[in-house]
């Protein structure tokens, strides 16, 4: 459906649903708690350009720079808080369905400053876009203009450039190891299992791996895991001990002892502190990312930018 006018505020954090395929709304239209108390868990994919104003935006407990012009991709399932915030926004909204059909990349960087020719570009395919979601009615013509629009922008967002270099071996080796954990880490942690279904060896998945980010095939799953742990902490009421079994771990014991492990405090310790700003609390380290073509990773929460720019290509 096309977006037609406000929907009823959700409860506090969690994003508010959009029944349609693809809506636009304000950046303060995302949580109904206008402090942001809490992370939101998002449950629609998102773009997020920056308009007006300068600040961060906390993505999975990292702080991201904004400015006229950045662009972030939030995807589903990943917890996002803009305390304040200090910065306008327009939101681009849509669900797992509006892009059946379209041979658009799903990894887009996470955070990009635009500037020059794609930044008049982007902005001008977004304001596009909230216009028509605004002036057209619930038609197959209008939903049909919509769906066009946003696989434009997307594929706009995924050509390649200077900063990202075309795919190597390792590199491609590396993204379907992604897929494959963002699908099955609740179920298998296991570097053994994911190396044959990749028809591969464990060492050719850990070379891959090593060569792309840096992190083994065993650390980039854990750190999956206790990204996703982090996220249902702090944006939910779920309990500690269900939280551990829904990820795979039989025992409340030996999920605390990881979680303390990859987090450096325990699930209890993270909850209570999840009212923080991320600059004050103990955060998970990001999943493992792919190196920029200058050697350089992208590292949220750092002073500044990010280190490469912030063209980062994690699959979550």
């Amino acid at each position: 459906m096309v977006s037609t006018g406000p929907s009823p505020a959700p409860p506090i954090g969690t994003a508010p649903p959009v029944p349609d395929e693809i809506a636009t709304f304000a950046l303060a239209d995302l949580a109904r708690d206008p402090g942001w108390r809490r992370p939101v868990l998002v449950e629609q994919e998102l773009l997020i350009l920056t308009t007006r104003g300068h600040g961060d935006a906390e993505l999975d407990f990292h702080l991201l720079p904004c400015r006229p012009g950045t662009l972030l991709r939030v995807r589903a399932g990943q917890v996002l808080r803009c305390a304040g915030p200090q910065f306008d926004a327009t939101v681009v909204a849509w669900d797992s369905e509006a892009l059946r059909g379209f041979d658009v990349d799903p990894d887009a960087p996470t955070w990009r400053q635009l500037a020059g020719e794609d930044e008049d570009a982007v902005i001008t395919e977004v304001s596009q876009l909230s216009v028509d979601c605004q002036r057209h009615g619930d038609s197959s013509a209008a939903r049909a203009l919509l769906r066009h629009q946003l696989a434009v922008l997307l594929l706009r967002l995924a050509l390649p450039g200077a900063d990202r270099p075309p795919p190597r071996a390792e590199m491609e080796t590396f993204q379907r190891f992604c897929r494959d954990v963002e699908h099955g880490y609740q179920h298998t942690r296991r570097v053994e299992d994911y190396a044959a279904a990749l028809g591969c060896s464990v060492r050719t998945l850990t070379r891959a791996c090593l060569a792309v980010t840096g992190r083994s095939a065993k650390q980039v799953i854990d750190e999956r895991v206790a990204l996703q742990a982090s996220r249902l902490l702090a944006a939910t009421d779920e309990p500690i001990a269900r939280i551990g079994r829904d990820l795979g771990f039989s025992e409340p014991t030996n999920f605390g002892r990881f979680f303390t492990r990859e987090v450096g405090v325990s699930p209890g310790a993270f909850r209570a502190a999840r009212d923080q700003p991320a600059g004050r609390v103990v955060r998970p380290r990001a999943p493992a990312e792919p190196t920029s073509a200058n050697g350089g990773r992208f590292r949220p929460g750092t002073p500044g930018e990010p280190a490469n720019g912030g063209h980062a290509t994690r699959p979550w």
